[in-house]
């Protein structure tokens, strides 16, 4: 699976909309309202880079209210849950 962090510029007055809308689209798992120099962030998961135009060029972008997006494509995922099994296992991360 190919996930994308999608920085989203929005419509100040529509935020609520927008994310409700953009969580709906096939491919998003997860949209966060934060602070910074963006309104939303989108966790994009799919299985080839070529879905990611798809969902976000073809779907997100085009959402009413959506200003800007910024993707930043992961390459690798370490998280806390992954890596204590690590350690459980005596796997050296």
């Amino acid at each position: 699976m190919i996930t994308a962090l999608v920085s989203i510029v929005v419509e100040s007055a529509r935020i609520p909309e927008v994310a409700a809308s953009i969580v709906d689209l096939d491919g998003v798992e997860h949209v966060y309202s934060v602070t910074g120099d963006v309104d939303l962030i989108a966790v994009v998961r799919v299985r080839a880079h070529e879905d990611l135009a798809g969902v976000i060029a073809d779907q997100l972008s085009k959402v009413q209210g959506v200003v800007n997006t910024t993707t930043n494509i992961a390459f690798k995922t370490y998280s806390k849950q992954d890596l204590d099994a690590a350690f459980d296992l005596g796997i050296d991360g």
